[in-house]
């Protein structure tokens, strides 16, 4: 066993420590507080369990079949696990990320919008959903544009009928990000949506005092991570 693993309820108290005094510095936006989502991808099973053994129940994976391979079984283990996809999808994956996640985090264009309100009809399912914000503008990053945010997200309620919960994004890198976590509270207000998905390692009180309600760590509770395969 890892020493990250050993450490792991150490990890995770700490975490959801720093998340408490923000939440109480910042005033909370929901009655439930901040959401910790634990992202666990590239991760196996076996450095996830001592999360899941000490209360962790929310994660996040990036990719479909990894996701498939490794939570199911867990799922089996341990009862009111939450698994949020945090990274981009495939139309052609819609179906299975539909039957294995719970949350969709990334939804970003149109033709996405209509292959998972078609899947989730079939599964007859209803997962909420997070628009992903290019808050950034950057090339090389998926979302929508923030000019676009309000009436993307009113299109994916009104025309494809799902469920749209909140916002997502990612800010660029090397600069402060509290001018873009600003930025995505004032978009979430214009959408119509209650919660945003903001803020990771290096940044998540910041992301809470400008009104994250869920805030996606990996780094500062899994350790380095090993390389993708």
């Amino acid at each position: 066993m890892s020493q990250t693993q050993v450490n792991a309820p150490d990890r995770l108290a700490d975490i959801r420590a720093r998340i408490s005094r923000a939440e109480r510095r910042f005033e909370p936006r929901l009655a439930a507080g901040v959401k910790l989502v634990a992202v666990s991808k590239t991760f196996d099973a076996q450095a996830i369990i001592p999360f899941l053994e000490a209360g962790q129940r929310v994660f996040g994976e990036n990719r479909v079949q990894e996701a498939k391979g490794k939570w199911p079984e867990l799922r089996a283990r341990f009862a009111g696990i939450e698994l949020h996809l945090i990274g981009p999808l495939q139309t052609n994956k819609a179906r299975e990320a539909v039957a294995v996640f719970d949350v969709i985090e990334t939804l970003d264009r149109d033709n996405l919008a209509a292959v998972l309100a078609a899947e989730m009809a079939r599964a007859n399912k209803r997962l909420p959903c997070f628009v992903q914000v290019n808050i950034g503008e950057e090339p090389q990053k998926s979302g929508v544009a923030p000019a676009e945010a309000a009436l993307f997200v009113d299109r994916c309620r009104t025309v494809h009928g799902l469920d749209v919960v909140g916002l997502m994004c990612i800010p660029p890198d090397g600069v402060p990000p509290g001018p873009f976590f600003a930025q995505m509270a004032n978009l979430g207000r214009r959408a119509g949506v209650s919660r945003l998905s903001m803020g990771m390692s290096g940044d998540f009180e910041t992301a809470i005092a400008m009104g994250a309600t869920e805030v996606r760590v990996g780094s500062a509770l899994f350790g380095t991570r090993p390389p993708l395969a």
